[in-house]
């Protein structure tokens, strides 16, 4: 039992199966602590909390802020629960009907999603011109006609939105006049410039409105009721921080939190900025890639349970390799590990648990890789055997870091999640293979270690205003995003610029993206 009188930061993150905590004090790690997440979220939280301020001795009144990540609201969509259909309402008359909202959904989430669509009037090309006046009685009429179909939740989609999202907030004023209690996702809030990806965001965001304000409540219930008074903060996509607030109203930006933190986390705890990280868990392995200490996100489309967006994602390439992973011995001969998992039932139906299941754990307990369990239930796999399993292990795991790399030097690989006792070898393509302390909750390191984030991503008039007049006004809209959303001012950084010039526009425009990084002021 560690005891301290400093201040403190406690992490968690509440996963599909387990809920992890770290409770940190300035660059170290007290305690951590790991519980079954409950279906209420709650139980589990408060079941982890208690254990890390038993484990550890500390005084609750000490912790001044609690950062939480989740996958709560990922694993509702791409499961099919706990969403609601949504009224979409596009304002873009008389362009961009031409492929309409929902097209290329798999149908059975369209069929959960798709409340009604509803085609209206208004729009501005990239320049913020407008090319059609927004058509308010439309849009009034659709609020109504909704209301009488029973839809609360609604999503509005505008061309170029980050540009105009005046187009976008007007829509939603008007909607609210005519039912006060909808939940309304506007699209600039939540994705890209392209308008099909970035309206698939916004639909997905409004489909999760009513379990964000549930989740969020549960989270904070628990904090309440284990009565920790400190600010409670949630994690989102870039490893940055959002108020529970934000969280409850815009619950997509969680969504690859979980991946997020653990990089995030793997950075802290080796104090490497540069490197290739591996999180292995009891199904996959996620492979990202870490940047500045911040992880690489990536350029592509996005797909969330099969549909397309455009917002910030972690470029992470997952494999069906974990702890649980099955180990398949066909009989003609050969090992494949995965991508079949036992997932959280490890406990029951692995060998080492007195199960009858060959997993990728009971290999590495066999192999000397790792101490749990009963060691004597696999005392009988022959060394061939084990030898073959480690061979595929390690073989998809190098592939897949080949597939993530963007050049052929050779990077630290860092080892985390539950499942990093799998991996035993040196691996192609990297320099080293590191296995940091606290490894197996570095997602919820990487949560209490966040930041509060800035971004800007817009079209700037580059040959009438000049390059640099536009990447200072892009920077500064950064910053002042950024301090707006708690931030120290005297600590904001701009840690990201991307400029990408659109060749297909006559006119020369440049879409400008950047992140502005800051400790959250109350604790600088």
């Amino acid at each position: 039992m560690t005891k301290t009188s400093e201040r403190l930061r406690l992490g968690i993150d509440v996963g599909g199966t387990n809920t992890d905590a770290a409770l940190l004090c300035g660059k170290t790690v007290v305690a951590t602590a790991k519980s079954f997440t409950t279906a209420d979220v709650r139980s589990g939280v408060v079941n982890v909390v208690s254990a890390i301020l038993a484990k550890s001795g500390a005084d609750r009144g000490l912790i001044d802020a609690v950062m939480i990540g989740t996958t709560q609201f990922v694993n509702a969509f791409v499961q099919r629960r706990d969403l609601i259909p949504v009224a979409i309402l596009r304002v873009s008359l008389p362009k961009a009907d031409g492929v309409p909202p929902l097209a290329g959904w798999p149908d059975d989430i369209a069929k959960i999603v798709g409340g009604q669509v509803y085609m209206v009037g208004g729009g501005s090309y990239y320049t913020g011109k407008d090319y059609a006046p927004l058509d308010e009685e439309a849009i009034r009429a659709a609020a109504v006609d909704a209301r009488a179909r029973g839809l609360h939740a609604f999503a509005v989609a505008s061309n170029f939105a980050p540009i105009r999202p005046d187009l976008e907030t007007r829509t939603r004023d008007i909607v609210l006049d005519e039912i006060p209690d909808a939940n309304i996702t506007i699209s600039s809030d939540v994705g890209g410039i392209g308008l099909k990806d970035r309206e698939n965001a916004a639909i997905i965001n409004a489909s999760l409105s009513h379990l964000g304000g549930k989740v969020i409540s549960s989270l904070q219930q628990a904090l309440a009721e284990l009565l920790i008074a400190a600010p409670i903060f949630i994690s989102q996509n870039d490893g940055t921080l959002m108020t529970p607030d934000v969280a409850a109203r815009l619950p997509i930006l969680t969504c690859s939190a979980g991946p997020t933190n653990s990089i995030r986390g793997a950075a802290f705890l080796t104090g490497l900025s540069d490197a290739i990280v591996a999180d292995i868990g009891g199904t996959t392995t996620d492979i990202g890639f870490l940047t500045r200490g911040f992880p690489r996100e990536t350029t592509a489309a996005n797909y969330i349970g099969g549909v397309r967006t455009n917002f910030r994602m972690p470029d992470v390439l997952s494999i069906g390799v974990g702890g649980g992973s099955l180990v398949d011995l066909p009989d003609g001969g050969g090992c494949k590990v995965g991508p079949r998992s036992v997932g959280f039932r490890l406990a029951q139906e692995g060998l080492i648990f007195g199960g009858d299941t060959l997993t990728a754990s009971d290999i590495a307990v066999r192999a000397g890789q790792a101490e749990i369990g009963d060691p004597s239930k696999v005392a009988h796999i022959p060394a061939e055997t084990v030898e073959a399993a480690l061979d595929s292990i390690h073989d998809q795991i190098e592939e897949a870091i080949d597939q993530i790399k963007v050049n052929a030097a050779p990077l630290p690989l860092l080892l985390v999640g539950g499942g990093n006792i799998i991996v035993s070898r040196p691996l192609r393509g990297t320099s080293e293979v590191l296995r940091p302390e606290h490894a197996e909750v570095a997602n919820a390191v990487g949560a209490a270690i966040a930041l509060v984030s800035g971004r800007i991503d817009k079209l700037y008039d580059v040959p009438t205003i000049g390059r640099e007049t536009a990447l200072q006004m892009a920077k500064d809209e950064a910053r002042a995003v950024a301090i707006a959303a708690g931030a120290d001012p005297d600590q904001v950084e701009i840690v990201d610029v991307v400029e990408l010039p659109m060749m297909h526009m006559r006119a020369g425009a440049t879409q400008i993206k950047v992140r502005a990084v800051g400790p959250i002021a109350s604790l600088a």
